[in-house]
Formats: structure tokens, sequence, C-alpha cells
């Protein structure tokens, strides 16, 4: 029997992830994802159920409010699938976002006894909260069924989508775990911030009232274009690369720039717990 001794090192103060690293501690990434899928409805009577009723009182409420009542345009499409396709992937950025902000300050009794990647905290919420996306797919799948909205050759593009969805939940959630250790007021502020950002992306209305001078700026929103994307892929729509390609670009520089700055706080995170 032969024991592996590990050597750690100091690294430089800013380094880009380490995939090689993240793959040694497989086993207990996939425990931390585990664990929130099944702290996540926790001691509830209703159980995974919350994960239809979250996203459907919300496109029930946006259906009356939005649809019936201002009648916001949705370019033919009835409203409560047209909201529908923006409330699952929002959900899913939204709790995923919320959940990694705080993750570090959750698990800091880990983060002084022993070594491991610290960056997998915040990733395990946006990887655990594809269960609740699937489901909410599913019953999404139902609704368009009833509406009898076929299929087209833009579904081929749902897992590009989905990647893109999560880059934009967990380059986000780096830093923002990376600020809510050293300043707790996130746990407070995040609610205000979530219910602002919903009004920033085309959830109850469509991108295209944008006015034409604010869509190259409103497009650098990568939740603009992962809802469109998402409605393109899922109706058939045409695709809007004018701005799924600014949001895509805009969601690699905050994974990139959040991964750096959390390699780069990492050393202190012990500190100030």
């Amino acid at each position: 029997m032969t024991n592996r001794i590990t050597y750690i090192k100091a690294r430089s103060g800013w380094q880009v992830i380490d995939l090689g690293e993240l793959r040694e501690y497989w086993d207990l990434f996939y425990f931390l994802v585990l664990r929130d899928i099944k702290v996540m409805y926790a001691q509830t009577i209703l159980g995974f159920a919350w994960a239809i009723l979250n996203p459907l009182i919300q496109i029930v409420v946006f259906s009356v409010v939005f649809g019936r009542v201002a009648e916001v345009p949705t370019e033919g499409i009835p409203y409560a699938l047209f909201s529908s396709v923006a409330v699952i992937p929002w959900t899913y950025m939204q709790e995923a976002m919320t959940q990694s902000s705080q993750s570090l300050v959750q698990g800091q009794s880990m983060l002084g006894k022993v070594y491991f990647p610290r960056l997998i905290f915040p990733l395990a919420p946006a990887f655990a909260r594809l269960v609740d996306f699937t489901i909410s797919i599913l019953l999404l799948s139902c609704v368009m069924f009833w509406y009898r909205v076929t299929p087209t050759w833009n579904l081929l593009y749902f897992p590009v989508f989905l990647v893109f969805m999560v880059m934009v939940a967990s380059g986000v959630g780096m830093w923002l775990s990376s600020f809510a250790i050293r300043y707790r007021d996130f746990k407070y502020a995040m609610p205000f911030v979530m219910k602002m950002l919903i009004y920033t992306a085309p959830i109850v209305y469509s991108a295209a009232s944008i006015p034409d001078k604010y869509r190259l700026i409103y497009s650098l929103n990568p939740i603009v274009g992962v809802i469109e994307g998402f409605r393109a892929a899922l109706l058939g729509t045409p695709m809007p690369w004018a701005y799924i390609w600014p949001g895509m670009l805009t969601a690699a520089l905050v994974f990139v720039t959040g991964g750096l700055y959390f390699k780069r706080m990492e050393r202190i995170f012990a500190d100030v717990i």
C-alpha cells in the first residue's frame, strides 16, 4: 500500500481556476451538491413540489398583471407561455446566485480545518439548482403541449443556453461569495438586488420593446441573452444573436474575473470568519 503525499504551495495572487485541482476533489464537490439538494426543501410539507409552485405562482401573477391588465406585447405568443420560458431560467439564476453568495458563510466551519479548493462552495449551488430547473422544464413542456407549440431546430441550441445560464450563475456567485464573507450586509441586500434585477431582464416584457439606442447596453446584461436564447430555442422564434453574443461575452468575462478574484481573496477567507 502506497501513501500519496500532497504538497500545498503558495500560489500567485491572480491565478486562473485550477481545473485539475477541482477534478481531484470531485467527491467533495459531489457531496456538497447532493447536500444542497437534500436540504433545499428539508422539513417542508410539499418538498420538491415547491420547484413547480415557485415559478408557477410568478407566472400566474405576471400573466394577470402584465398579460391581462397591462396587456404587454408578446409578439403573438400567449403571455402564460411567454413568461414561463423566462421565469424558469430566471428562478434558477436567482436561487443559485443567492445561495452561492452565502455559501462560504454557511460553510465557514470547514474553512479553517482542512485544505480543499474553496471554489467548490460557490459552484455547488449552481449545479444543485439544476434539479429545480429540470423539474420546471418538464412542467413547461406540458404547457407547450397545451398551446400546441411544435419544437423546431432551434431546440438544438438548448444545451448551449443551459451552459450559458450556469456560467452566469457561477460567475456572479463567485463574486458575491467573495464579498459576502467580508461584508455580511450582502445577506440583507440580496433580496432587494434580485427584485431590482427582475426588471432589467426581458421577463415580463419583450426585449424588442427596448429602444434601439439602448439595445447595445441592454444586451450586455447576460441575463438578457439567457432568457431571449431560451425563448428562441423553446418557442422557435428567430434567434436573437444581437442579444446573445454580447451577453455571452459578458458572462465569460464575469466568470473568468470572478474566478480570478475568488482565488485572490481565498487566502484571507479563514482570517475574516
